[in-house]
């Protein structure tokens, strides 16, 4: 398990630098001597193995040491994001029923939520140290399914591992790295680019976001930094406001590692062209299968169009919907197997968990296909999630949203293309008693701030006459597209 790499780090280069955060620096001992002392003082409030703690995940030390001294307490962490809104913590809170609440929360409502400083600090800690069985939940990752309520997705500590192990062994991290999290680590992404540095004994250097050139260059050079991972949409924001200057640090970069979302080819090819050694990877994968297919730009020039290929420990297989597998090329719902699948839906019975597989793969709801070679090619997304920027809205989520506002009888959400984001979410909508009159939009947004986060906003929104729905009352927000 990762908390076990740490303490093993601790030992073996106690003086390495494990974090980094402006002009603060923590050795391997010193995070580990952080994590025991978080681990005590959940202890000391009487919390016990298996009770949920919600983290607000931020780039914040004291996030790590709460987050790590959580498991070692036997504690099942659910990360969110700060921002996150009122309405998906009160069903995160229903489904989870935490005993504990940490950090800072924009929108906290009624609940009590603690300081970080109430459960870090650097007490010395004797003992044993008593580790949590590997098949045991670690997390709860709430992602948003296409009911629109948070499902959550419970990570074990073998999970999480073997997670890890894939992506280190395809990226080829080592102990030697300097990494820069730029990533929302409220996210399964920026979260598992947390435990692969750490799990190999590197340096992580927490930067708030790309949203300063300045500061993000300042720290590649300051640090000594040798890759980082981002969404296709920083590559596009880094660009613009940059140009070329990243092919300045092409010695220097030794990997990148981009989120699978919408990427231009030409884009793709511009980054190459910058960072011609540079191991520039894409990974395809959900909360549920982290990781599951990488592509290494260089390497597989000449399938970029593709999602690459099955990553190391992992199988990938095509089904039909009958569950049979199907030969090489013939399009049907991608499905995977291994390790780092997740282990269960907090909350949802076994059986209806069961149902997410076709024996021991689980079903993405992804539509794709395999070349003899072992390329997987997404051809379309079953589910009807909207991804913008590497981030996943929930259509129903806006809609819920969208229907308080006064003038909207109710409306339809879709994903429709963005040059830099992939995705941006686009609403019909339908207005009360069939009046002529049409909605502001600015007012729109302005109602809207805060309901939800900002990038679920819609961008563009389109008035019709009726939402196209089933008989049974479903909307169809595939024929709106």
């Amino acid at each position: 398990m990762i908390e076990q790499d740490i303490y093993n780090h601790s030992q073996s280069f106690p003086d390495k630098t494990a974090l980094i955060q402006g002009e603060t620096a923590v050795s391997y001992a010193q995070l580990w001597k952080h994590i025991t002392a978080s681990a005590a003082r959940f202890r000391a409030r009487g919390l016990q193995p298996g009770d949920r703690v919600i983290l607000s995940a931020s780039k914040d030390i004291r996030f790590v040491y709460a987050y790590f001294g959580a498991h070692l307490a036997g504690l099942i962490t659910v990360p969110i994001d700060q921002e996150t809104n009122l309405t998906r913590l009160n069903r995160i809170a229903d489904c989870a029923q935490p005993r504990m609440m940490v950090g800072k929360l924009v929108h906290h409502g009624g609940y009590a939520v603690a300081p970080f400083d109430e459960v870090c600090g650097d007490d010395v800690v004797d003992g044993e140290l008593s580790w949590p069985k590997a098949e045991a939940i670690a997390d709860l990752m709430f992602t948003t399914g296409t009911t629109g309520l948070p499902k959550g997705v419970a990570l074990s500590y073998l999970n999480e591992a073997a997670a890890a192990e894939n992506i280190n062994c395809f990226i080829g991290n080592t102990a030697e790295d300097v990494e820069l999290m730029a990533l929302p680590i409220s996210h399964s992404f920026g979260l598992g680019r947390l435990r692969c540095v750490l799990s190999k004994g590197g340096t992580l250097v927490m930067l708030g976001s790309f949203a300063s050139m300045k500061k993000f260059y300042g720290e590649l050079e300051r640090c000594q930094v040798t890759g980082f991972g981002m969404v296709p949409a920083s590559w596009a924001y880094i660009h613009k406001m940059s140009g070329d200057k990243i092919g300045q640090y092409a010695k220097q970069l030794r990997y990148i590692e981009i989120g699978s979302a919408y990427m231009p080819a030409e884009e793709k090819h511009r980054l190459m062209n910058l960072l011609p050694n540079t191991h520039i990877c894409m990974h395809y994968g959900l909360t549920e299968a982290s990781r599951s297919c990488f592509i290494s730009f260089h390497d597989d020039e000449q399938h970029l169009d593709s999602v690459g290929k099955p990553s190391p420990n992992t199988d990938i297989k095509i089904f039909d919907g009958e569950g049979r597998e199907v030969p090489d090329g013939i399009n049907g719902e991608i499905c995977v197997k291994g390790n780092h699948v997740c282990s269960d839906y907090w909350g949802m019975p076994k059986e209806e968990f069961h149902k997410d597989f076709f024996g021991d793969y689980f079903r993405t709801g992804d539509f794709g296909h395999k070349t003899p070679e072992g390329y997987v090619y997404l051809v379309s997304r079953i589910k009807e999630i909207i991804n913008v920027g590497g981030k996943k809205v929930s259509p129903m989520e806006v809609e819920e949203a969208l229907n308080e506002y006064p003038g909207i009888k109710e409306s339809a959400c879709v994903g429709v293309h963005d040059d830099v984001l992939g995705e941006v979410v686009k609403a019909y909508y339908v207005t009360d008693n069939g009046s002529d009159e049409d909605i502001d939009v600015a007012k729109v947004h302005k109602f809207l701030f805060g309901k939800i986060e900002t990038y679920k906003i819609p961008a563009q929104y389109e008035r019709i006459s009726e939402i196209p729905k089933t008989q049974n009352g479903k909307i169809q927000r595939l024929k709106l597209k």
